[in-house]
């Protein structure tokens, strides 16, 4: 081997300007300062050698700086590699290599590579930077003749060369990065652990928790709504197990306004129970907050339906459809469509068959189909017709000139009147029953003494009359069907009236009477437990629990200069409607 000359190894050993301001660098902890003979299978003078090696380095540096540095050749047994032994490394080597490069560095000291190499060819591949990459390929062919070298870092890590990362960095710069990346992974594990629910029941715990599944709603059953919640603050495993339907249908059934009816049909499948639960609470409570959905500019007399996220009015001979914002406590102010045909106020309309089926101060009844334009009417009455119901097919329809009549829906058939019965009285509401054999119609009771009758829709023939000791005047404004065998009817005799067919006929099962002596305008029903009627004075919406006698909560909605009937009323299990004379009003109880 033919050594440089003496000006020409001065100048390569010696190092940069802006290397010789800088400290020397720790000596990294099981470094290796050069290879052997690969047929001795280890490190040129043994790892016990290092540690005096890499303190005899910094004599060496001021050495180098005179040009003096030369590289100590060492050939392996078989002759495939050559490097120096125990040189340190120079200070840009650490900082630049980093923990991915140490490999790098080696070999810019001249580590064993195929075809040799000295200390002025590391000192050069460190001066053009590409310490990284060539250190890398050498230590690899060095491995191909000798056993694999292992180094460690100062944490006790083992470290692998990263020539790709390391090369034309600084080491700081990479483990920084490095740290940083690390960081922000257990950091997201974290975070992803804490988010995410158990599937599987934990490992340790009480007894309880090792129990069957079957068993342990067996148990959580007989809980109440108080110790189902502190049992849900145990851990998330129980937090998810007694959130299960299940568990909270019983208590839903006995709840307010909570999606079930009374023979335990469940009206909203989609909507969790546990939440109808929370929600029915602020119901028996009266926690809700009031708002104004529309203002009129002159009095009406409005009537609405509600079907899905839709809200159906009546103002004047109009009947327009609302969308609700998701909240269910606002409307797009735009309506969805505007359906017309009636010369005088609309009195009463129902939904039927997508069709709208509405009866007007003009005597007549309208046809109008939801989704398109196609609206038909036809004369039904001499007078106005107050109100109208329509099931399976069939429209009945009750009018100021005493008279109810049975027409068909069907397209061919629309404004053929099927039957026409003589009330004696004048008709104020009227139902069909869910079986479709009869209707019930609610008359001022004036010219009869009782003013809730049953007829047959087949024949129009008189079945029964209900109750006979009614006052002269008690007429019925609105009544309802809860089932085929039992109804709802309140009026001006200032009663809510619950009458069941298959007990008696002659009185009614329960009253509830209105505690300011005020006329009743209208009712709703969950189907079981919850009663809301409007009152003629102030705008009194009233809730009752129809397992009690007393009221349990009222809400005026006017003051005393704008005193307005509550002409009709409608709710969900979040919110209740209330039309009167010039705005419409919602309660909202799911945020109160």
């Amino acid at each position: 081997m033919v050594s440089p000359p003496p000006r020409a190894a001065a100048a390569l050993a010696a190092p940069p300007a802006w290397l010789r301001g800088r400290p020397a660098p720790r000596p990294l902890m099981g470094s290796q300062g050069g290879l052997g003979s690969p047929g001795n299978g280890g490190p040129g003078e043994g790892e016990s050698g290092e540690a005096r090696k890499l303190q005899e380095g910094r004599a060496a540096r001021g050495k180098r700086r005179k040009g003096k540095g030369k590289g100590k050749a060492g050939a392996g047994q078989d002759g495939r590699g050559s490097g120096a032994e125990g040189k340190p490394e120079p200070p840009r080597a650490k900082e630049a290599a980093g923990l991915g490069a140490e490999a790098g560095a080696r070999a810019g000291l001249g580590e064993a590579g195929e075809g040799g190499g000295s200390v002025q060819e590391g000192a050069r591949r460190i001066i053009r930077g590409d310490e990284g990459s060539a250190g890398a390929g050498k230590e690899a062919e060095g491995r191909d003749g000798g056993r694999k070298e292992e180094w460690r870092v100062r944490t006790g890590r083992r470290g692998e060369a990263r020539p790709a990362r390391a090369q034309g960095r600084g080491g700081q710069a990479w483990g920084h990065l490095a740290r940083t990346e690390t960081a922000m992974a257990v950091e997201a594990a974290e975070e992803e652990a804490a988010a995410g629910e158990p599937t599987g029941r934990p490992a340790a715990g009480p007894a309880l928790l090792r129990l069957p599944e079957e068993l342990l709603l067996l148990i959580c059953s007989y809980l109440n709504m108080q110790a189902l919640g502190r049992l849900a603050q145990v851990c998330r495993w129980l937090r998810r197990f007694t959130s299960c339907d299940l568990l909270w249908r019983r208590i839903a059934r006995a709840s307010l306004n909570s999606g079930f009816t009374r023979l335990g049909t469940d009206l909203m499948a989609s909507v969790s129970v546990k939440e109808r639960v929370k929600v029915s609470q602020n119901w028996r409570l009266g926690r809700c907050r009031e708002g104004v959905l529309l203002k009129w500019r002159c009095s009406q007399m409005p009537w609405m339906q509600l079907e899905g996220d839709s809200l159906y009015i009546s103002q004047a001979n109009f009947i327009l459809a609302y969308q609700f914002r998701p909240d269910g406590a606002s409307l797009n102010r735009r309506p969805l469509g505007v359906f017309a045909g009636h010369d005088e106020d609309v009195c009463h309309f129902v939904l039927a068959n997508s069709h709208i089926i509405s009866a007007g101060g003009d005597g007549k009844i309208g046809v109008h189909k939801i989704h398109s334009t196609f609206t038909v009417k036809y004369s039904a009455h001499e007078q106005e017709v107050n109100c109208v119901d329509c099931k399976g097919g069939i429209i009945v329809s009750g009018s100021r000139d005493r008279t109810a009549k049975v027409w068909p829906l069907a397209s061919g058939r629309l404004g053929q009147c099927l039957h026409t019965i003589q009330t004696e009285d004048r008709v104020w509401s009227i139902a069909i029953s869910p079986l479709l054999s009869s209707f019930v119609t609610g008359t001022a009771c004036c010219g009869h003494f009782s003013p809730l009758r049953i007829w047959d829709l087949n024949s129009g023939q008189l079945m029964t009359h209900l109750g006979s000791d009614f006052p002269p005047g008690a007429g019925v404004l609105d009544v309802m069907y809860e089932s085929p065998s039992t109804l709802l009817s309140c009026g001006y005799d200032t009663y809510v009236r619950y009458w069941d067919l298959r007990t008696s006929i002659r009185k009614c099962v329960m009253a509830w009477e209105e505690p300011h002596d005020s006329t009743l305008y209208c009712l709703q029903t969950d189907g079981n437990h919850l009663l809301a009627t409007g009152s003629s004075h102030y705008g009194v919406v009233r809730l009752w629990d129809r397992r009690q006698r007393a009221c349990l909560h009222a809400f005026p909605l006017t003051s005393t200069p704008l005193s307005s009937p509550v002409y009709c009323l409608r709710f969900t299990t979040k919110h209740l409607y209330a039309a009167l004379s010039y705005n419409l009003h919602v309660l909202d109880f799911q945020n109160p």
